[in-house]
C-alpha cells in the first residue's frame, strides 16, 4: 500500500516508517522543515511538505495514497507553550479533513490517542467512549476532551465507508532516545538533587517501547476491523514510586515524596499527569489482532542506563 502517514519523522513514526517500507508498503511522509524532509528521505520514503495546518495537502495527500496513518500532534504547542487545547484543536481539523478524503473508499484510516482514565480500576479498549458536551466540561480539560472526541469522529467513518481505527497510546512510549515524560523526570531529579514522586507514590502510569507501539500501528492498518480501538500498552501501570527508586539508584540521589500541594512546584507542568492513577490494559488488543508486546518493560529500559546518558548529555 502506498502510505501517507503524519509524524513519520517524529518518535513514533521514525520507527514505524522502517517497518512499513520493511513489510512492502511505500510511504510518503509529511514533513514541516528541511531536517524532518532530510530524515524521511533517507529512510527511503517520499516526503510532502506540510503541516497539520495545510488542510488542502492534507486531503490531497489522503486522497492519493491508499491508507493514511495519523501520528501527528503539536507536542510544542501542547506542553511546552501550555496551550493543550490549541494543539487538540488543531489536531481534530487535521483529522477532519483526511477522513473526509478517505469516505467510501474502504482505506484504512488509523489515529494515534491516549489511553483513558478510569477512577479506581484499568482502563480497557471499551473504556473512554462517552461523548461528552463541550459546553459541560471544566476549561483546563477541554482540550483533553477534544482529543478524545477525535477518536470517535475518526470511529465514527467506519458506518461511512473507512476502514477506521485508533491506537491509544499509554502515558510513557519509553526507549533510547525518548524525550517525554520519564526523561523530564530524569532532568528533574538531576536539577533538584531528589528523585521524586507524587504523594504517596502508587499512582500509576501504562507503558510501551516505541518499538512495540511503531508495530501496532502496522498491525492496524493492515488487518485491524473497521471501527476498532486498539490499546498499545505493555505494562498496565508501572508505580511513580518504582519509577522514582530506579532514577534515584541511577542518579546517586536520594527518593522522597512530594506533596501534592508542591507538586507543581517539583515537577512543572507535569505535576498534572503525575496527579492521575492511570493504569491501561491491551488485553483485548492482543486478542482481537494478535498484536504482543516483546520489547523490554520501563523499568527494565530504564535500568539499561542510556536515560541516564541522554540526560547527560
Amino acid at each position: 500500500m502506498r502510505v501517507f502517514v503524519t509524524g513519520a519523522s517524529g518518535w513514533i513514526g521514525s520507527a514505524l516508517v522502517p517497518g512499513l517500507i520493511a513489510g512492502g508498503h511505500r510511504v510518503v511522509g509529511l514533513a514541516r522543515s528541511d531536517a524532518s524532509a532530510d530524515a524521511l528521505a533517507a529512510a527511503g520514503a517520499e516526503v510532502v511538505r506540510g503541516s497539520l495546518g495545510d488542510l488542502d495537502v492534507l486531503r490531497e495527500a489522503s486522497t492519493a495514497a491508499d491508507a493514511v496513518i495519523h501520528l501527528a500532534f503539536d507536542h510544542e504547542v501542547a506542553f511546552a507553550q501550555g496551550d493543550f487545547g490549541a494543539a487538540a484543536d488543531a489536531d481534530r481539523r487535521a483529522a477532519e479533513a483526511m477522513g473526509e478524503a478517505l469516505v467510501g473508499t474502504g482505506k484504512p484510516f488509523v489515529l494515534a490517542s491516549g489511553t483513558p482514565v478510569e477512577a479506581g480500576r484499568v482502563a480497557t479498549e471499551r473504556d473512554g467512549h462517552a461523548r461528552v458536551p463541550l459546553d459541560a466540561v471544566p476549561p483546563e480539560a477541554v482540550g483533553m476532551v477534544t482529543r478524545l472526541a477525535t477518536a470517535e469522529r475518526v470511529l465514527d467513518l467506519a458506518a461511512r465507508g473507512v476502514r477506521s481505527s485508533v491506537v491509544r497510546l499509554p502515558r510513557t512510549n519509553h526507549g533510547e532516545g525518548d524525550k517525554g515524560f520519564v526523561a523530564s523526570l530524569v532532568r528533574t531529579a538531576r536539577d533538584k538533587g531528589v528523585a521524586g514522586y507524587y504523594g504517596d507514590g502508587s499512582n500509576r502510569w501504562p507503558a510501551v517501547h516505541r518499538l512495540d507501539s511503531a508495530h501496532l500501528f502496522r498491525v492496524a492498518l493492515e488487518t485491524a476491523p473497521a471501527g476498532s480501538t486498539l490499546h498499545a500498552v505493555s505494562d498496565e501501570g508501572v508505580s511513580l514510586r518504582e519509577i522514582a527508586d530506579v532514577i534515584g539508584r541511577h542518579l546517586d540521589v536520594p527518593v522522597a515524596a512530594v506533596p501534592a500541594e508542591k507538586a507543581a512546584e517539583h515537577f512543572g507542568w507535569l505535576s498534572a499527569v503525575l496527579s492521575m492513577d492511570q493504569p491501561a490494559s491491551s488485553a483485548l488488543t492482543q486478542e482481537l489482532t494478535g498484536w504482543r508486546p516483546v520489547r523490554p518493560g520501563l523499568i527494565e529500559d530504564l535500568d539499561q542506563g542510556h536515560y541516564f546518558r541522554t540526560a547527560t548529555a
